[in-house]
């Protein structure tokens, strides 16, 4: 009786690790064409951060902020403070800043982001703030230790109902000081420094 129960039971598990490798075998995906094997690998290599996410990763942490605007070229400008905090996002690939500070007098709020395309071979930003209701977006390069960038994007100006370009630099003047610089173009139509943002990292 022994002998036969063992036998069975070694019938069964045999019967049954045999279905399930039948299993496997059936749901197995199908094998991927060549075409499909090169555009897998195409997504996967423009989805992989590299040195230009490692080097916007290190610039995390949290900043005190001192503004400078101008309104008009000659003239002095307004200076404000504020903090900012980034941090990095979607797996090290997007560097997200939030800024909080204050404008002629009224409190201010800011959310900007920063990538880098590997598809493309430049980065990208965007901005957004408590000032107003659109999206300013831009593109640019930096040196290979990503320390000086130049930017070049665009909003929609309220008053003159049309889009707005503008030149942004940012230079690491120390390991701790980032500059940010802003140009735009002036009441003549001719560019002008419009704002200056010093960042001292904590």
């Amino acid at each position: 009786m022994h002998n036969s129960a063992g036998k069975l039971i070694a019938v069964a598990a045999i019967t049954l690790l045999t279905s399930l490798a039948l299993a496997q075998t059936e749901n197995k995906p199908p094998e991927m064409t060549p075409e499909q094997k090169a555009e897998m690998e195409a997504y996967t290599k423009a989805g992989t951060p590299g040195t230009q996410h490692q080097q916007m990763a290190a610039t995390a942490g949290t900043y005190d902020l001192k503004f400078k605007s101008w309104h008009e070229a000659g003239q002095p400008p307004m200076e404000d403070t504020g903090t900012a905090t980034r941090t990095m996002a979607l797996g090290g690939r997007v560097l997200v800043e939030e800024v909080n500070s204050s404008m002629m007098g009224a409190p201010f709020t800011g959310h900007g982001m920063m990538g880098y395309d590997n598809v493309t071979g430049k980065y990208w930003s965007t901005w957004n703030d408590s000032m107003s209701t659109g999206l300013m977006v831009s593109s640019g390069t930096c040196d290979a230790g990503g320390k000086n960038c130049t930017f070049t994007g665009s909003w929609n100006d309220p008053i003159k109902k049309a889009p707005v370009k503008a030149r942004m630099t940012t230079k690491w003047t120390s390991p701790t000081i980032e500059v940010f610089e802003m140009y735009g173009p002036g009441k003549d139509g001719k560019e002008m420094k419009m704002m200056e943002i010093t960042y001292t990292k904590k």
